[in-house]
């Protein structure tokens, strides 16, 4: 139970950084810079509220630290992201799921991509140091 908690939490706090970070993307640098350089821009940002919760959160609910618990967290947390931004992609953007998965061939979808993969992921290699060896 702490794991789907844990992941829910991880998803919940990640998606609220990227929501507000992907705002400011969309409303101030992309039509500056362009959305892949934008969404270059972004991605630090990203990268840093993933290792703070990945870090924070198995910590705060008492998470087994091991490669098993952590990374069932992060996928279970990568399957919560991926509705979510599937429901709101569609929702507010009025995006068609075709058009959501055009959208990761270009070069911001393949930054996307790599910030996915990162985001589940990110619970074990966040927390490597404090692995339990078995």
């Amino acid at each position: 139970m702490r794991i789907v908690l844990a992941a829910i939490l991880y998803v919940a706090i990640v998606f609220a950084a990227g929501f507000a970070f992907g705002t400011a993307r969309v409303l101030v640098l992309e039509p500056r810079l362009g959305e892949t350089f934008a969404t270059l821009c972004e991605a630090p940002f990203l990268l840093t509220a993933m290792v703070l919760t990945a870090r924070s959160v198995p910590a705060r609910l008492r998470v087994t630290p091991a490669v098993g618990p952590l990374a069932a967290m992060g996928v279970g947390a990568l399957v919560l992201q991926q509705l979510t931004d599937v429901a709101l992609g569609s929702l507010l953007r009025g995006m068609t799921l075709r058009a959501q998965l055009a959208h990761l061939t270009t070069p911001a979808g393949f930054i996307y991509v790599a910030l996915v993969v990162a985001f589940a992921a990110m619970p074990v290699l966040a927390n490597w140091p404090k692995l339990r060896r078995s």
